[in-house]
């Protein structure tokens, strides 16, 4: 029973995230169609890009306060507990948006650079609305943790599913009329559904009763909130940075590299962020090594590693294709093609992010957090330096590229954060995987791209790639299948 509790978290944890994924994905086609690719794309992307990073904080933060909040429930203080951390967070929030919406105006001027004044004017409308909407992921992922701590995932991720289909079909309906800028108010309503779903199903189970911790301390909660969103805000803050660069190498550029990052996060989001979601309650409890860390590390990214050697193999051959089919006529030909060697470009980010995701959450049940702050700073600075260089060298590709070391440095740093020893165990594995995915998909996609059509190619390599991942299971495909369906036990 243990098992199946485990596997069916992680489940339906992946299927609501690859809703959620599904749900942007659709909104991202849909405003390819009606929008195009020109200067008032740009300037919501930029804008949308501030929204990423507070929400990509937001979903780290349920692995940063899982740990904390499974405590109060075993003491009986999970209520008050939940309380003290809304009441602290609503004194940031609200400053917060009330400071963007007085600021706007010139916080757009900084995000779209060079661009045309109509990209800034989209850009200030847009983060009025995309700010507080982002405040209220994180109260919906405060409210999702509370159920996670109690060991529920269900309602939550059945609410964040579903305020991504409702997102959806408020920029469906009202962006003929309204604009682009309708596309954040779809994201407001994400939110306001996002944050009821899981609240009411706490309200139901009375989970929310009993007396508020005798000190609030908003100040040392809202330092844990910057300890744990440090990492995952330098994360974000390097996406905005390749914005920025992008935008540097002419109108439709930064669109360009906000589609590919979208494809590849939605690639590495469904799995690796769903495993170390559910991971941080049973960890905590049961405690762990730095020999157990590095197995959970190695274990947990195998399966996304084996999704992300597919996805990149199917874009490097047949990528521009999907882009103008899915994106329409202004994603086809040379800018489809570009665009999905992005995808591929940006797999080493893809290899760091996962290798993040199952890790991060190890951090707060060690109760290791003194490096996090210093080492979103030093992944942050890397990505400048970078990204100006590679820029200059290779375009948007070596923008892509730079984000993937910068992203790598931060993960190698969470390791070592664990224990050096840690860092050890999982490199060695890690680079076997790696290297086992890469083989298995040079061998499946590149073989068949020289004797086939890119499409035929595309659909027969898939299949024999998978072919090859399955053979290869006892290299550790099967040990971390059935270490993941163990983790509640």
């Amino acid at each position: 029973m243990a098992r199946r509790s485990a596997l069916r978290s992680g489940v339906l944890i992946g299927l609501a995230q690859l809703v959620v994924s599904l749900a942007a994905a659709g909104a991202g086609a849909l405003l390819a169609h009606r929008f195009g690719r020109n200067a008032e794309t740009d300037g919501f992307l930029s804008a949308y890009g501030v929204y990423l990073v507070l929400v990509f904080a937001a979903q780290a933060f349920r692995m940063v306060v899982v740990p904390d909040l499974t405590r109060a429930a075993a003491d009986g203080r999970l209520g008050g507990e939940s309380r003290g951390y809304a009441v602290a967070y609503l004194c940031l929030a609200v400053p917060a948006c009330v400071l963007v919406a007085v600021l706007s105006r010139p916080i757009a001027d900084l995000l779209t650079g060079n661009l045309p004044p109509r990209a800034s004017h989209v850009a200030a409308r847009a983060l009025v609305v995309l700010v507080p909407a982002a405040f209220g992921q994180l109260l919906a992922a405060l409210a999702a943790s509370a159920l996670a701590a109690l060991d529920s995932y269900a309602t939550a991720a059945a609410g964040f599913a579903l305020g991504g289909i409702v997102g959806l079909a408020v920029f469906a309906a009202f962006s003929s009329r309204h604009g682009i800028v309708a596309l954040a108010w779809g994201l407001g309503a994400n939110a306001v559904v996002s944050i009821a779903v899981p609240t009411a199903e706490l309200f139901r189970r009375r989970a929310l009763a009993g007396a508020l911790p005798q000190r609030l301390e908003i100040g040392p909660r809202l330092w844990h909130l910057l300890q744990g969103a440090a990492v995952p805000v330098a994360l974000q803050g390097c996406y905005l940075l390749a914005l920025r660069f992008s935008a540097h190498l002419g109108v439709g550029s930064l669109t360009s590299f906000s589609y590919a990052y979208l494809a590849a996060s939605t690639l590495v989001g469904a799995t690796a962020f769903s495993v170390g979601l559910i991971s941080s309650a049973p960890l905590t409890r049961r405690g762990i090594d730095p020999d157990a860390a590095a197995r959970h590390v190695v274990h947990a990214a195998w399966v996304s590693l084996s999704i992300v050697g597919l996805a990149a193999g199917v874009f490097a051959i047949v990528g521009g294709r999907i882009v103008g089919l899915i994106l329409g006529s202004a994603y086809a030909g040379g800018v489809g093609r570009q665009l999905g060697h992005l995808v591929v470009y940006l797999a080493p980010w893809m290899l760091a992010w996962v290798g993040f995701a199952v890790t991060f959450p190890l951090v707060f049940v060690a109760a290791k957090r003194w490096t996090l702050v210093p080492l979103g700073a030093l992944g942050f600075g890397v990505c400048i330096p970078l990204g100006l260089g590679l820029r200059a060298l290779w375009g948007l590709p070596g923008i892509a590229v730079a984000v993937g070391i910068a992203t790598l440095v931060i993960f190698v740093g969470l390791m070592w954060t664990l224990s050096p020893r840690t860092l050890a165990i999982a490199a060695v594995g890690l680079a076997r995987l790696a290297l086992a995915v890469g083989a298995a998909a040079a061998l499946a996609f590149g073989t068949l791209a020289i004797a086939l059509s890119p499409v035929a190619a595309a659909l027969v390599g898939a299949l024999l790639y998978a072919v090859v991942i399955v053979a290869m299971r006892s290299l550790g495909l099967s040990e971390a299948w059935s270490y993941v369906r163990g983790l509640h036990q």
